[in-house]
């Protein structure tokens, strides 16, 4: 038997094996599939099903790979919207996985035809619920996808399948949702990997009101929405075009690099330092570890993207696109920056203070603009008094608030996010653009007594 979760790292994205008796399934797939082939072939099972709990908006699923690689049968929730592949859910619907059975359970709110999957073991006892976007460790699926006309009625639904499906099905239950920490599918899912329905029902902070309406009152708002979403949601009811396998990405050297740069992208994911010091003209600055976070807010899915990384990481950085739905992957410098700056290429560079040398800057009478591109949430646990806030995600909708005659200095809190920032600000046009060294927490840790 394999009972098995599969996370994909920086989009917080679970996905599941469940086999048994020669058969298995697949609950709610990436795009990248090997992971499921293999841990199939080595237990000596066969893929008979996929299910997916929802049309899915952060990432694309991988459910028309596994129909092409291994025939296996593909059923989709949501039957409201028309899908060109696979089969819609019935509620009550059930397989069988070798001793197993799953049965599928109607849960809408976070989408009108979210399904959860209740697993039974070999006795028939329930045993474990996947429960999609429904339910997550320490919050519950946001509700506000179909736009802000229908958050209450969204959020009366999610109400009902928690309170009236979910929660009855008892304590014992584990819980497996589609989503970890860090995914913008919940503002505040919980670092509990596995969890029960009984520690949600006394830990979840959602699940602690008093009736319907304070539900709804609490839950119906809008979150954050990155624009890749849209792109997403087509892809994953038209089927994104299949990959059979992993794109592998050329290395360029710096003159054939140079050419191809002019109508490419290039996303550079060193460290912030390394990146400040010298860097392609015109490359933004996206760490490895964030591309999953800002990669659909700040990159086209149109024009080739080219990256500046070491080769080692080329394996990863392609599965992180992949599963964003970027197939316009071009390749990477060959020989890195050292061989860039051998070859006599124009070098670019972003200023990094010290916390010392910002210091003097805040206590300089000369005009600046400081920029800090925390969250609205991060700024309201700890304000900033004399700069102006503008999120990173929001940046590029408000370049016409920011100076162009005078010095640009960027905050976050390790310096990451701020790099991102002046990078977009210098292939805009600031010719001036400075960041802080390790953020507000060099700040914070080296103890200026210049009050922000």
């Amino acid at each position: 038997m394999i009972f098995k979760q599969y996370l994909s790292a920086g989009l917080a994205h679970f996905s599941y094996m469940i086999a048994d008796g020669g058969q298995a399934t697949v609950i709610d797939p990436r795009r990248d599939i090997d992971c499921y082939l293999q841990d199939a072939a080595e237990g000596g099972f066969h893929i008979s099903y996929v299910l997916e709990t929802h049309r899915n908006e952060d990432y694309v699923i991988g459910s028309s790979e596994l129909e092409e690689a291994t025939g296996a049968h593909i059923f989709h929730a949501d039957d409201q919207w028309d899908y060109a592949y696979g089969e819609s859910v019935r509620d009550g619907q059930e397989w069988r996985v070798g001793r197993l059975l799953i049965r599928a359970m109607h849960t809408p709110g976070h989408t009108p035809g979210s399904m959860s999957y209740l697993l039974h073991d070999p006795d028939r006892h329930p045993w474990a619920l996947f429960s999609g976007d429904t339910l997550f460790s320490g919050d519950v699926g946001r509700v506000d996808l179909l736009g802000e006309a229908h958050l209450e009625e969204m959020a009366g639904l999610l109400f009902d399948s928690l309170f009236d499906k979910i929660l009855p099905l008892g304590d014992e239950i584990l819980l497996c949702p589609a989503h970890g920490a860090g995914s913008v599918c919940g503002s505040g899912i919980a670092e509990r990997t596995w969890t029960t329905i009984g520690l949600e029902r006394r830990h979840n902070p959602k699940l602690q009101v008093k009736s319907k309406a304070e539900f709804i009152a609490l839950h119906a708002m809008m979150l954050k929405r990155p624009p890749y979403f849209r792109m997403m949601e087509g892809l994953n009811l038209s089927g994104a075009p299949l990959l059979g396998r992993l794109p592998q990405l050329k290395p360029f050297m710096p003159d054939a690099f140079e050419i191809s740069a002019q109508s490419a992208q290039v996303i550079d994911v060193r460290d912030p330092i390394s990146f400040g010091k010298a860097h392609v003209p015109g490359s933004l600055s996206i760490l490895a570890d964030a591309l999953a976070s800002f990669a659909g807010w700040f990159v086209d899915y149109e024009d080739p993207i080219l990256f500046v990384c070491e080769p080692l990481m080329i394996p990863e950085i392609t599965r992180v696109m992949v599963r964003l739905g970027f197939d316009a992957l071009s390749g990477y410098l060959s020989g890195g920056m050292v061989g860039w700056a051998k070859a006599g290429k124009p070098l670019a560079s972003l200023q990094n203070l010290t916390v010392e040398e910002f210091c003097h800057v805040l206590q300089s009478v000369e005009p600046k603009t400081v920029l800090d591109v925390r969250n609205e949430d991060e700024v309201k646990a700890k304000g900033l008094k004399t700069v102006r806030q503008i999120a990173l995600t929001k940046l590029l909708d408000h370049l016409d608030e920011i100076p162009r005659d005078q010095p640009i200095y960027t905050l976050c809190p390790s310096g990451n996010r701020s790099m991102l920032a002046a990078s977009l600000l210098k292939r805009a046009g600031w010719t001036d653009v400075s960041t802080l060294i390790g953020g507000l927490s060099a700040w914070k840790a080296y103890g200026c007594d210049f009050d922000l």
